[in-house]
């Protein structure tokens, strides 16, 4: 292109001094000059198309062979459409691998405390605990909390992966999802005493019936009930399910006033094992399973599991049920 220029301005100059410029002929001009142009571009062009088709078939052939079908007739558009694809298959690769390395160091952990535990209770038996009924009695009533902890694990952890696996059938049928609510807070009443917590039931409805697999719903109200209760840090802590009738759904929440979760935390606490504390270390008991089993549940269900939560302030979760005829 610069070459081009040169040679327009050299012309130019020349027929200004000659009679050919002087009489105002520059038509003549105007032609040459776009004809060195047309071909200095063209020429460049030419080159530069073949020197990059070379470059890029040098690089195809040093790929692996199954990257291109044929590697003598590829493109910059069809390498860099390719790199670009490869480049985020790597990404995706990367980010897996990360994952795998969290959730064995998560499930290593979840696994590690109650058998070091129970390790550690059994030597002090054997190097002469057991003689004292007392200290035996305390130390074996510790050892079946932690195979419980263990069986706890083992358990949510197959139930996850047969839900992913698509080995779990759902039993649907109707019930009444109020009552459901207050046998779990039956279920739960010990841990909502311990914590002072109030367990009630908000409904516009004294009944509102769903279809949908009762046991895994009782499960998926566990989770959600007994995870508020566990985070209950307040003097006066309450725990609302809360439904709602709409057309043909039913929206049933969990609320409570708890310590609530920081923004970050909200996109991954659906992670096996994540923990919204900055530690590991749990107060007791819990697989680290229970929203993830939630989750897949409710996929099951082809429904999804919302959350809402305000540091400090408290948290809610909903999800919606067929509303029953």
């Amino acid at each position: 292109m610069t070459i081009a220029i040169t040679v327009i301005v050299l012309l130019y100059d020349f027929y200004q001094e000659t009679a050919l410029g002087q009489n105002g002929n520059h038509l003549l001009l105007v032609i040459s000059a776009l004809l060195i142009f047309a071909i200095t571009y063209l020429g460049i062009d030419y080159l530069v198309r073949f020197y990059s088709k070379k470059q890029i078939q040098k690089m195809a052939t040093e790929l692996p062979k199954d990257f291109f079908v044929d590697p003598t007739n590829v493109g910059f558009k069809e390498l860099s459409e390719k790199l670009n694809r490869s480049a985020s298959e790597l990404d995706m690769i990367n980010e897996m691998e990360t994952y795998r390395k969290e959730y064995i160091g998560n499930v290593s952990h979840e696994l590690k405390t109650p058998l070091f535990s129970i390790q550690g209770y059994i030597e002090t038996l054997l190097d002469g605990a057991v003689e004292n009924l007392k200290i035996r009695d305390k130390y074996l009533s510790r050892v079946g909390k932690s195979v419980e902890r263990l069986i706890t694990i083992v358990n949510d952890l197959d139930m996850i992966n047969r839900f992913e696996a698509g080995e779990i059938k759902l039993n649907v049928s109707k019930f009444e999802v109020n009552a459901l609510a207050r046998e779990v807070f039956d279920m739960l009443d010990l841990e909502a005493q311990a914590r002072n917590a109030q367990l009630s039931v908000s409904s516009e409805l004294p009944q509102v019936f769903v279809l949908a697999d009762k046991q895994k719903i009782e499960q998926v109200l566990i989770n959600l009930i007994a995870n508020a209760i566990h985070y209950a840090n307040r003097k006066e802590p309450h725990i609302t399910v809360r439904t709602t009738v709409l057309k043909t759904k039913v929206l049933i929440e969990v609320q409570d006033n708890g310590m609530g979760m920081k923004p970050e935390a909200l996109p991954r606490i659906f992670e096996r094992f994540y923990r919204v504390e900055s530690s590991r270390n749990r107060r007791k008991g819990g697989s680290g399973l229970g929203l993830a089993i939630v989750k897949h549940i409710l996929e099951a269900h082809n429904e999804t599991i919302h959350v809402e939560s305000i540091y400090l302030e408290g948290t809610k979760f909903g999800f919606f049920l067929e509303r029953a005829p």
